[in-house]
């Protein structure tokens, strides 16, 4: 458990914020990752390292929940993974959203290539449907580490009590960390686009390029 401090240390309780709509204040669905940080200390919620993640789900029957939104699950995933994704892309085109969007494109969007999105309000449904038996036990992941602890929170509170979570998610994964990946990169890189992707490309190339011009 000392291992994972580092990670978890970063994380804080955020206030709740207040966003103005139409001059009338609405609140945020209440997703605090820090209730997910406080089950991992308290020891309710197991973590669950990449290195021993395949023997987690292939010999202590773990379902992997795969937390990440649509658009990084197609560039990786683990073959035969659950899929609930905790945000979705918000689709509202109202003038204050649109205003949000490009906010969000400008600063965040064009570097990560990450979509505005909106917290799933069937995410929830979707896992009971998906795994109606809340005693089975249930590994939960995302790209960073900070999406699937927010996911243990809420699945704690509907009654799943054999939760893991992948420490420091799918960017920590290394090769054969899990047997069978499908989608068209590594799953340390899924997370990653936009402009940050093609740099991360370039310094992969650089040192290959590098010695082929000796």
């Amino acid at each position: 458990m000392t291992l994972l401090l580092p990670q978890l240390n970063h994380i804080h309780k955020p206030p709740v914020v207040l966003y103005q709509r139409l001059r009338k204040p609405y609140r945020l669905p209440v997703i605090f990752a820090v209730s997910g940080k406080e089950l991992i200390l308290s020891g309710k919620v197991r973590a669950v390292e990449p290195k021993e993640a395949k023997t987690v789900v292939a010999s202590e029957g773990y379902v992997l929940l795969d937390v990440r939104p649509a658009w990084e699950r197609e560039k990786a995933r683990v073959k035969g993974s659950l899929h609930v994704p905790l945000f979705v892309e918000d689709t509202d085109n109202g003038p204050i959203t649109l205003l949000k969007k490009w906010i969000h494109l400008g600063y965040i969007g064009l570097w990560t290539g990450q979509r505005f999105t909106m917290f799933n309000d069937e995410f929830t449904l979707r896992v009971v449907e998906a795994v109606p038996d809340k005693q089975s036990k249930v590994l939960v992941v995302c790209g960073e580490g900070l999406r699937s602890l927010a996911a243990v929170s809420k699945l704690h509170g509907e009654g799943y009590k054999s939760l893991g979570w992948l420490a420091g998610g799918f960017n920590r994964v290394t090769e054969g960390d899990f047997p069978e990946i499908e989608g068209t990169e590594e799953l340390r890189f899924a997370t990653i686009g936009g402009v940050s992707f093609y740099l991360l490309k370039l310094l992969v190339l650089l040192p290959s390029f590098g010695q082929k011009s000796r």
